[in-house]
């Protein structure tokens, strides 16, 4: 009688074979993809915004629209797989995928390249709980589903390494667009294997998603990010007013609803655990602080130190690694180390850096821009891979499952944030300092386009006499410089804040011990819709 038939036997889980495996590494292949594509952009900005013109405004939605629908929509996006399938919402969010970055790509306008990565978005969000879900069914040894999880968080990683080096790569052959088109033969083989190489799996038994719900999650979130933006332009106002205020009822009511639903779209019930909503609220905020100031940075290596997009790439490893290190260094410590006196050391550490930032005074001091970057990510490392144990663990076990979808919204959240309000007060810095020393000289239509965005003043800059095009250039440059001064400041400060309320507020948390097989990732996105895990015999098997 065979292995496998005696593990059946025993009641052992099922071991995978060679197509499990083949299967895991098409699964790969989107999550790849998903950390490549914010880095990618990043170093894009300067010749998108040479081409397009977008306003400050404008370039910040382009950015960060994609991270806000993705968490918008990543825990309805895992009910509705559960239901219709998880492979066939794969396979839907493949395509989607792969149109909207055609779409991105060949974006004549702001406006249609904003709705393009907006669709990029949701389709994101269809992928990695679509991922994550088929791995928990494909691998049921617990051994090889931590191994499987494990490579699977590779590819992630991995994909966060080698970002800036093909995007650069693209950036130097083809133009701007054609790092969107990275995804699209990525999402073709992910279309034409996943069939004959995923299984399919769906819950009749879960609950339709309340739609109304995300909807009113999204818009509330968005128009609240749109009124802070508008502020950071134009001041305080009706135009910044009027959204922030929507955002706040839309915002009210999403609790009000989230409190009457038998199953609602985000539990509320876990916030009664300080400790939970104390750590799920510091891991957005080290997530905001890590991607809006390497957003500020990305743009300071090719706008004010004028870098190649290879050069900038290949620059931002050590800010890459920094992040690694820290998330890789923390899970290593927390057995030797009282977890809050980690969490508060590693954010003392990232305020170091932050304050190695604001220090930075124009082009010559690369080495503090990137190093003080690096130290920001070893820092904040820790709060983001501890961060979703930690969340997890303050969960009653029944709703396990809700707090993993809270807890792998979080990081996006954060990120997308990070964009927004991080460099929103960096482009107001730069506004109104550059407002007050544009040259003398300079036509009107050429000075409100020089206040817009750094990329639009040098991209000004190339139509004026040398003379002028230097004077102009220098004063943008060093007003950009003043607005990541002063972004760096406000991020020390708000660092050595969290640093205070690690201490005291986390100071009884304890990571939790090893969970069982079902739950061995600690960041289940799969089975979410605040419904916790299901065993798997209830799930329904469809044979390929």
């Amino acid at each position: 009688m065979s292995t496998e038939v005696d593990e059946v036997d025993a009641g052992l889980p099922p071991r995978a074979t060679r197509r499990e495996w083949l299967g895991l590494a098409v699964l790969a292949l989107p999550t790849l993809l998903i950390a490549m594509d914010l880095t990618v952009l990043h170093l894009a900005l300067p010749t998108l915004t040479a081409d397009l013109r977008p306003g400050n405004t404008e370039l910040l939605w382009i950015v960060d629209v994609y991270g806000f629908l993705i968490a918008g929509f990543l825990i309805p996006m895992g009910a509705i797989g559960d239901r219709i399938g998880r492979r066939r919402l794969l396979m839907i969010g493949a395509v989607a995928f792969g149109v909207a970055s055609v779409l991105s790509a060949f974006a004549a306008n702001p406006t249609m390249l904003i709705a393009a990565r907006a669709l990029l978005g949701i389709a994101g969000a269809t992928l990695m709980p679509s991922t994550l879900s088929l791995i928990r069914v494909m691998f049921q040894d617990p051994k090889q589903q931590g191994a499987a999880i494990g490579a699977w968080t590779g590819f992630f990683g991995l994909g966060t390494v080698i970002g800036p080096l093909v995007g650069g790569t693209f950036l130097e052959l083809f133009w701007w667009g054609a790092v969107f088109l990275i995804g699209v033969p990525v999402m073709a083989l992910l279309v034409v294997l996943g069939p004959i190489l995923l299984p399919e799996y769906r819950d009749r038994s879960v609950a339709r998603p309340d739609l109304l719900s995300a909807v009113l999650s999204v818009v509330g979130m968005l128009a609240l990010i749109y009124g802070v933006k508008q502020i950071a332009e134009d001041g305080l106002g009706l135009e910044s007013g009027v959204p922030i205020v929507a955002g706040l009822v839309l915002a009210a009511l999403f609790v009000h609803r989230q409190g009457r639903l038998t199953q609602p779209l985000v539990d509320l019930k876990l916030f009664r655990d300080s400790l939970f909503g104390t750590a799920l609220g510091m891991l957005v905020l080290a997530t905001l602080l890590s991607a809006g100031l390497q957003f500020l940075v990305m743009q300071y290596l090719q706008l004010v130190r004028g870098l190649e997009p290879v050069q900038a790439g290949l620059w931002s490893l050590p800010i890459t690694l920094g992040v690694m290190v820290g998330a890789m260094g923390g899970p290593a410590l927390a057995g030797r180390v009282k977890l809050s006196n980690l969490l508060a050391g590693g954010l003392v550490v990232s305020a170091l850096g932050m304050l190695m930032l604001s220090r930075v005074s124009g082009p010559s001091d690369l080495f503090l821009a990137v190093g003080g970057t690096a130290v920001i990510g070893l820092g904040l490392g820790p709060m983001i891979s501890l961060g979703t144990g930690l969340i997890v663990g303050a969960a009653p076990p029944e709703r396990a499952g809700a707090a993993s979808a809270l807890a792998s919204v979080g990081p996006e959240l954060g990120s997308a944030l990070g964009v927004a309000l991080i460099g929103s007060v960096g482009f107001a810095v730069y506004r109104s300092d550059l407002a007050d020393r544009l040259p003398e000289g300079l036509s009107a239509q050429d000075a409100d386009a020089a206040k817009d965005t750094l990329g639009a003043a040098v991209d000004t800059a190339r139509g004026l006499p040398t003379e002028l095009a230097d004077r102009l250039l220098a004063v943008a440059r060093d007003s950009f410089v003043q607005g990541m001064q002063t972004t760096a400041i406000v991020g020390a400060v708000l660092a050595v804040l969290l640093a205070a309320g690690a201490a005291v507020l986390l100071r009884n948390a304890r990571m939790p011990g090893p969970p069982p097989a079902a739950d061995a990732d600690g960041t289940d996105q799969a089975d979410q819709a605040n419904q916790g895990e299901k065993p798997l015999e209830k799930l329904e098997k469809v044979e390929s």
